[in-house]
């Protein structure tokens, strides 16, 4: 069953309000937020200014988009893997690989689509 909640424009707010504290806490806590958000605010004028076309804009800047949203998702299962338990636990640190290699692979990717966009 659903649990009673809010709804219609006080259910968008609050979710508003929660990714905002989202943000600020990954901004605060996660060095790694922090660097690829500045490479997100540099590509983008470059993206906006190599791409010869509107979808090679929208690809290059998705691609570097696409690395904040995975970070973002691996810092979760990060702090949840952390408050289950401190101790070590093969799949706490697999979990953890798991959510570091999501975060390599989109950051290849990114590398990848600038290539074929820009040399390709």
């Amino acid at each position: 069953m659903a649990k009673p909640g809010k709804v219609g424009l006080d259910r968008v707010l609050s979710a508003a309000k929660y990714s905002y504290q989202g943000l600020r806490a990954q901004w605060k806590h996660e060095a790694a937020f922090r660097q690829e958000a500045v490479l997100f605010l540099i590509s983008l004028p470059f993206a906006i200014w190599l791409g010869d076309t509107g979808l090679e804009r929208a690809v290059l800047i998705f691609s570097v988009g696409l690395v904040l949203i995975v970070e973002t998702l691996n810092s979760s299962v990060e702090a949840v893997v952390d408050r289950i338990s401190s101790e070590h636990h093969e799949l706490s640190g697999r979990a953890k690989d798991l959510g570091s290699a999501a975060v390599m692979l989109a950051l290849v990717l990114a590398a990848v689509v600038w290539l074929v966009v820009l040399f390709g």
